[in-house]
This record gives C-alpha cells, structure tokens and sequence, in this order.
C-alpha cells in the first residue's frame, strides 16, 4: 500500500509537470498584466444603422463590420461616424485584413473569399462566385459550401473555415488546400481523419489555429503538423464554466485571441474567455441568456453574437447579430460608448399570403402569441409562452415560405427529425414541419437543403446553409403530426406578435373575447369572497379566466385573449382609465408566465384549455413584475370593479365585480 501511495504520488507530480509544460506552450501563462479590467458592457456608438453585424475586425482606430442582412461592409470610426464601404455582397460573414492593408471577407452567399481595397474595390480571391462544391486548387477554379469563418496569418496565410464541407482550408500563393476535416462529425486526429460539424469562427493563436467547431459544442485547435485535438467542450450543450476538461458550450461561434493569447469566444448568447488565469480555466465573461441589456458584464444580454475583435488596449468588440447592435466589453471608461440604453427594435416583416397554397385562402388560427404551454402548478414542470402564430393544415400538406427572405443563421435548421423541426429566417420562423422532405420523408431536389446520411443511406440530419435564399411562395417542406404551421415573427429574442406583422388575406375576428369568471384574492392568495359585495384587501389580486375566438374557427378552438386590463368604477363614473396590466404585442420572456397566469391555467399538451390572467401584475414584453390593487388609499364605499379581456382586433369585453372598501 505504501509502494502505491508513493506511485500515486509520483505519477501526480509527473502529470502535473507535464500539464505545466503543455500550459506554457499554449501562452497560458503571461505574466504581464492584464490590459483591461473587463466590468461593463455598453453599444458602440455609431452602430445603429446595421442589419446583421456579423464579421468584425479592428484597425487604426477603427471598427469594420460585415452586414449579412445588406450585403455591406460598414466602419465605424473612433469618433462614432459610420461610413458604407463597399456594398452589393451576397451574406458576408468574418472579415479580416491582410499585411498589405487590403480587407478579405468570407462572402458566404456566393461560396468565394473576397478581396476590397482601401477604394472599396472588390476582387475574387478564391472560389467560383454563386458555384457550391468542395475541389482544391488554383483559386480560380476552387469551390468552396458557404465557408463563414476566416483568419489571417502574419505571412498573409489565410485560412478559412469551410463551414458546410466540415472543412478547414488554406488559401495561399494563389492556391486553396484542405488541411483538415471533411467528412462531418466529431474525431480528434490528422489531417483528413479528424472530424468537424459545421466549424465556424478560426483564429490564429501562436503557430496554431483555434476552432470554433459550432455542431460539436467544442473548441478545437489545429497543429502546423495538421493534429487536430480539442481544446475544451464535450457532448454535454451547455454553460458550464471550469477546467479545460470539465467545462462546455452551448455553440461556439465566433473565436478571438489578444496579445497575451488569451482566447474568447461568442457562445450561444454569452462571451467566454480561456486564459485569464494561470491555469487554464473556461469563464463566462459576460452574458449567459437572449436578449439586449447593457450595464454590468454580469447581467448583461447578447443575441446570437457571432463576431469577435479585440483591440489594442484590450477591449472587446461583439457583433451582437440578432440585436443588429456592436457592443463593447471593457473597463466601462470607452468614449465608444452610447450613454443610453435604447433597444433594438426589430421591423415589421408584413407578408401577403397564408404558408399554404392557395395563398390567399383563409385557414384556421390554432394558436396565438401568449397562450400558456404546459400547466401552471406547484413545481417545476417546464411552462413557456406559445411565441407565434399557430397556422391549421393537414398531414403532409406542403408548407411555402411567405416573405423574401436569406438565411442568417448559420444553425438556421434545427430539431430534425422531431415534432418541433424548424427553419428560423432573419424575421420569420416555420415550426413542426419535415423541412425540404415530402410527407413520406423523401428529399426534395433543392440543393438549398443539404442532409447528412448514415452509413446506410438514412437521413440524419439538415442544414439550411447561411446564405440560402427564399422567395415567397417557395415549398420549404411538409406538415407533420402537428398540422399547423407554427408561425414566429419577428427577429429572434424580439418576436412580436404576428397578427400585426403578417397581412395575411381574408383573416377576420368580429367574435368578442369570453370572460369566464373572474376572482378576487388577497396578496397572500386567500380568495375573497362574500354573500355581497367582495371586501378588497389592502393589495388585492385579480384573476380573469378568459379565452378569445377567430371567425371561421370551430367552437372549441379556444385562443388566448391580447390584452386584460380593469379599472374601479365609483357612481357609475370611472376613477381612472382602463389600466391594462397585460398584453402581448410582444413576446414576454419565458421567466415571466407565472406574472401572467394564474395555477390551474394550461394549454397546449392537455385535455381542456384554461387562461387564467392575473390581472393585477405587468407583462409586456421584456417587462413583466407582481403588482396589486392598492385599496389603502380608497374612500371607504362601494365600487364596481371592470375588467377587461380584448383580442387584437379591438373587440372587448368586460364583466363588473361589486366591490366594497
């Protein structure tokens, strides 16, 4: 026992000896200072005007930016002027500059890397402009499947990240080699035995590249000799800080690296960062859930950020993509920075026609924005917001897209092979579909859907590649047991409601909601009640059990109501104006249901339909607090409380409550 203690022991000293050494050769171990104190996070003053901010890179100074929604290249100088550069690109993606000054882009749309000069003069440098495939050779004649990635060596090397051939590749002297990857998945090894799925941001980080492979939830990192290994990440989707072997990610999409050769990452909605410490430690620096708030790092909201660039002084710039903002990242003392903390608004994507064929034939409302899914109980059981526009159809029917519009996000499919399968456009969302498959599963010859296939020839998997373009009208796909077109609108993180965003023909509501009863509690949820009059409490809880109808529905299709309000009426006169305490013209975060609805509500996954408002709180949009009927200052006396329940076509009902004080 005490021969193996003292093995045990030897080999412990021995594994950490040689963790140090691999540690130091991966520039964990700076001893300088760090060159920033990163505490906030705020807007870059001057990037207001953007569509996508995708791709971002530093220089003199300045910001440059790649407009994936506009086809622009945007710089934005130090003293917040913004200037169009070059435009007329098709879904450009990273950017970085050579040694000779000029700007190359990874121009995704059209499957070429790209040259501008400082005159705004754009070149071909690899590919076949608006050709997809996977060949090697002069760049002239090469091809690449919507590479999105990119980085420049100091050798003027430049290596890109083949996103959709699973690819690593190299441009140099003119031509364009493979030097990693190729068949998608996930393995360690060299060259072409390694492994990549869908591998977005590439930075260079020593003599080596760092990986952002997106599909496997990984950072990976390519040796000269052509080894690839994985650095941190593992099958487990999540946010998890820690060592290098225990921590992981939810997607990494974009990489960057400092001078002290710190690494950071754009992770699903957070920034995280590897090497801040001597040992090597992943860390969420800032952000860990969708949406826009700036402030403190640690309670800061990104939006799908899918850029990264570090200045010299250390601070960090994000293309904060779905947010159509730049953010920074730094000690907070930026004169870059907005002093407000404005919202990104997301426009109206007005579409003409109904997901089905004919388009302009009416077809049943299932479900609107704001219904409960699930069941309010004690607990935890999952309960979320329905966020779209539920479009009834039958089996198999043929699902068509109804707005122009190009794919974004690089992960635009998801969920294959499952009830919830989906296509996420820029301002449109289309769920519970077999996505570019006929009812019997059967591929459509499009090549704008690309499958993966086992060794068998079964499908396994979908990707809508960044770049793809649709036309309304075009067929994305079949129903599947679900039979509706689940409709979201609105940019993701900023969904509004689609009867406001979507004219679609022929619809019509002339039904008034259903008030079904309305309750009175206390603020510690005792029911009030009374042979008479109900007696208010000091704070006073509403709840309204109501449900809204569409014509053309059938009579047990019971939809959730757009608004609930109430107002106390005194001697026939009212004391104030309706006070509507809910509405869903927005998408409230999912956190803020139990403001919204009272226990017992539910729908969705159950036998009956139940909403139950809480009349009393605030939800709309990102805002949503408890709140009650303050009695304390009221006159004593009888009143006549009014609630109100009205659905977006501006029918409204209300039903009164004797109250007294």
């Amino acid at each position: 026992m005490i021969i193996a203690s003292r093995n045990l022991k030897r080999i412990s000293i021995l594994s950490l000896v040689a963790v140090l050494i691999f540690l130091s050769g991966c520039r964990f171990f700076s001893t300088d200072p760090a060159p920033v104190r990163y505490t906030r996070v705020a807007t870059v003053r001057g990037a207001s005007d953007l569509d996508e901010p995708f791709g971002i890179a530093v220089k003199d100074g300045s910001i440059y930016v790649s407009d994936g929604g506009t086809g622009t290249i945007r710089r934005i100088d130090a003293d917040g002027t913004a200037k169009t550069i070059v435009s007329g690109l098709n879904t450009p993606s990273a950017i970085g500059f050579l040694p000779t000054g000029e700007l190359v882009v990874a121009d995704t749309g059209s499957n070429t890397i790209k040259t501008i000069t400082s005159e705004g003069a754009v070149t071909i440098l690899a590919g076949i402009d608006g050709v997809r495939g996977v060949s090697d050779g002069r760049a002239s004649s090469a091809t690449f499947n919507a590479p999105v990635g990119l980085a420049v060596g100091s050798d003027g090397g430049i290596y890109v990240s083949d996103t959709y051939n699973d690819r690593i590749r190299t441009i140099r002297e003119g031509i364009v080699s493979t030097v990693a990857g190729g068949e998608r998945g996930f393995a360690d090894g060299y060259r072409g035995t390694a492994k990549f799925d869908t591998p977005l941001g590439i930075a260079v980080w020593d003599d080596k590249l760092v990986i952002a492979d997106s599909g496997n939830a990984r950072l990976r990192v390519l040796e000269p000799d052509g080894n690839v290994s994985t650095l941190a990440g593992s099958d487990m989707r999540d946010l998890v800080d820690g060592p290098l072997s225990r921590a992981s990610f939810v997607m990494p999409t974009a990489v960057t690296v400092d001078g002290f050769g710190r690494i950071f990452v754009a992770d699903g909605n957070a920034i995280r960062v590897i090497g801040q410490h001597i040992f090597p430690f992943v860390e969420t620096l800032a952000g860990d859930s969708r949406g826009y708030l700036n402030g403190s790092r640690r309670t800061a909201r990104f939006s799908r950020p899918s850029g990264l660039a570090v200045d010299p002084g250390g601070k960090i710039y994000v293309a904060d993509s779905d947010n159509s903002f730049v953010r920074i990242i730094s000690d907070g003392a930026t004169d870059r920075a907005e002093n407000d903390d404005a919202k990104a608004e997301a426009p109206l994507p007005l579409a003409h026609r109904w997901p089905f064929d004919p388009p302009s034939n009416p077809r049943e409302v299932a479900g609107t924005l704001g219904e409960i899914r699930g069941e309010v109980k004690p607990g935890d059981k999952p309960i979320w917001f329905h966020n779209g526009l539920d479009i009834a159809g039958a089996y198999g029917e043929a699902a068509k897209i109804i707005r122009d519009e190009t794919v974004l996000d690089p992960h635009a499919a998801d969920n294959f092979g499952t009830a919830r399968e989906l296509l996420r456009m820029p301002l449109i969302g289309y769920i519970h579909l077999r996505l570019g498959r006929d009812k019997d599963n059967k591929p459509f010859d499009d090549p704008r859907f690309q499958f993966g296939r086992d060794a068998d020839g079964k499908l396994t998997g979908i990707r809508v590649p960044r770049g793809a373009k649709f036309t309304a009208g075009d067929t994305i796909g079949t129903l599947n047991a679900m039979n509706h077109v689940h409709l979201i609108a609105g940019r993701t993180g900023h969904e509004i409601n689609a009867l406001a965003a979507l004219d679609l023909p022929g619809i019509s509501d002339s039904i008034p909601p259903v008030i079904e009863d309305v309750s009175i509690f206390a603020d510690d949820w005792q029911k009030l009640s009374g042979g008479g009059p109900i007696k208010l409490a000091d704070r006073s809880r509403i709840v309204v059990r109501a449900y809204d109808r569409m014509d053309g529905n059938t009579e047990r299709r019971r939809l959730g109501v757009y608004r609930v309000g109430y107002q106390l009426v005194s001697n026939g006169s009212p004391l104030r104006e309706i006070e509507w305490r809910i509405s869903f013209a927005r998408s409230p975060s999912n956190d803020a249901v139990r403001f919204a609805y009272a226990e017992g509500s539910r729908s969705g996954y159950t036998p009956d339909t139940i909403f139950s408002y809480i009349a009393t709180n605030r939800v709309a949009g990102e805002n949503a607090r408890e709140d009650f009927l303050d009695a304390t200052n009221l006159a004593p006396g009888k009143y006549v409380l009014r609630v109100f329940a009205a659905d977006y076509f501006g029918n409204i009902t209300s039903k009164d409550v004797e109250v007294v004080k």
